[in-house]
């Protein structure tokens, strides 16, 4: 176990907030429920958001920026939209400090200098692209508009952790216009399918896909499609959304275009979004009481090189070894490093390695010269094996994909042996309490149902399966019909 880290299984909230810190992903700053991600968190957001960024443009999107501010009177044109984040505000109300007449050392709001119209600080940018988008589009020529933007945006969130609640936070949101409803919802399915594919491609993280029921559809949508994917402590985490917006946000802002036989229709639109809650799902996804556990795809360092020496004619003859080595890695697409720093012992940089997740780790000493091998170490079973130098190179290319495929089938079969089906809302209860993870079962549709089972259980609908593999049933706790079943758990 890394040095002062806490064990999953002693206080799994602890442990994950030590992990986040000590591995050097983020630290709380001096602003509450804000983060400072470092370096090392925010190389693997890079690799993130580099793979989705090129999955979005392949499929046809650009990426522009819009404002950070929205005037209140567009932030409340979409009714719906506005009442479902007006808690979660911040607002600018002046534009000003001057000096406080009774303290001179001190600054204050300058009363004359107040906003005509206050400012929304972007908790979700539909309002002011909505606004813009009334100025781009008159003809069905101007469509489709497949736009995503890399942002910032702030909700003012009551209680925080690091990447997975943050009052501000890292995300991508794709806003789209169309001429029709269906090019609209298949452009919704698309971008969903991005997600899941994105997740358990790169993060090596099976999610489940479906729609979100209507209490926890996006404020403003019709629909909203969902991947959930399950944590090590049996909870589930929302690990991206898309939305059909309909015509809703068209409506609102007077978004009108001309069709071809010349008549005027309003726009149907999506929103979607991905956030650095990601980052949080990818720790709790794999990682372990010794640290991080990186997929390679997203590994911001895939392999590490540790010299073991006894003096400085070792080391020379090791690090040509080892740079000759790391040359031949990079050549095939392999970030390397080579830990050759003289103030940490092999035995230290290996703790350290471990904690910050690298998946591949080559140790190489005065003997290993002599017999022309190396040892290597996988991260995600923590075993080690000599290997041959004449085919290190093979060797290692060939385990970062099975690391990177045996993540995906360990997190896999953790979801499989943690879905239930169940009958009864005894089970229901049952199964949550003793077991956790995803509970199948049958609701009735209604909204009432849904309220009354989170304030039983505290378990929310995490997802309505896109193809029910059940047939019609009784509700697990009102007992009226049902058409299918829904996937249940409690959730981050």
């Amino acid at each position: 176990m890394a040095k002062n880290l806490t064990t999953r299984q002693e206080d799994y909230s602890k442990w994950y907030n030590d992990l986040v810190v000590k591995s050097g992903l983020a630290e709380n700053s001096s602003v509450r429920g804000c983060m400072v991600i470092k370096p090392h968190g925010y190389a693997i957001w890079e690799k993130m958001q580099a793979q989705l960024d090129k999955m979005f443009k392949e499929t046809g999107h650009q990426n522009a920026y819009f404002p950070l501010f929205i005037p209140k009177s567009l932030f409340e044109a979409e009714e719906k939209n506005a009442k479902g984040f007006a808690k979660e505000c911040a607002i600018v109300t002046h534009y000003r400090l001057e000096t406080d007449p009774d303290n001179p050392k001190k600054l204050r709001v300058d009363p004359k200098a107040k906003l005509e119209e206050e400012l929304i600080i972007r908790p979700t940018s539909e309002a002011i692209i909505w606004n813009t988008y009334k100025n781009w589009i008159q003809s069905y020529r101007d469509l489709p508009i497949l736009i995503n933007q890399w942002a910032n945006v702030v909700r003012w969130e009551m209680r925080t952790r690091l990447f997975l609640r943050t009052a501000e936070f890292l995300w991508q949101e794709g806003h789209t216009a169309h001429q029709t409803k269906d090019e609209a919802m298949q452009e919704a399915l698309m971008i969903n399918s991005i997600y899941a594919e994105f997740a358990e491609k790169y993060m090596s993280m099976p999610v489940l896909q479906g729609l979100k029921s209507e209490n926890e559809r996006f404020a403003g949508a019709e629909e909203t499609f969902c991947i959930e994917a399950l944590m090590q402590d049996g909870k589930a985490l929302q690990a991206g959304t898309s939305h059909f917006l309909g015509q809703n946000f068209a409506k609102a802002f007077d978004v009108k275009f001309t069709d071809k036989e010349g008549k005027l229709n309003y726009v149907w639109a999506t929103s979607w979004g991905v956030s650095s809650r990601l980052m949080g799902a990818l720790i709790m996804t794999h990682s372990d009481d010794k640290g991080l556990v990186l997929p390679p795809k997203l590994a911001p360092i895939q392999v590490v090189i540790v010299p073991i020496y006894n003096n400085e004619q070792e080391l020379d003859s090791i690090s040509k070894i080892a740079e000759d080595i790391k040359s031949k890695l990079i050549k095939l697409g392999i970030s390397v490093k080579y830990d050759n720093r003289d103030y940490l012992r092999p035995g230290a940089k290996f703790a350290q390695h471990e904690l910050q997740g690298v998946p591949i780790r080559i140790a190489i000493g005065p003997k290993d010269l002599q017999n022309k091998s190396a040892e290597v170490s996988r991260r995600d079973l923590l075993t080690k094996e000599i290997i041959d130098m004449n085919s290190l190179i093979e060797h290692v290319n060939k385990l970062l994909s099975d690391i990177q495929e045996n993540l995906f089938k360990k997190a896999l079969k953790f979801r499989e042996d943690h879905m239930s089906e169940v009958d009864s809302f005894d089970e229901f209860q049952k199964v949550l309490k003793e077991k956790g993870g995803f509970i199948s079962a049958h609701w009735d549709g209604t909204s009432e149902t849904e309220d009354k089972i989170k304030e039983k259980t505290k378990a929310t609908i995490r997802c309505i399966p896109n193809d029910p593999s059940s047939s019609k049933g009784k509700c697990v706790y009102s007992g009226n019909p049902s058409n299918q079943r829904v996937i249940f758990a409690k959730a981050y």
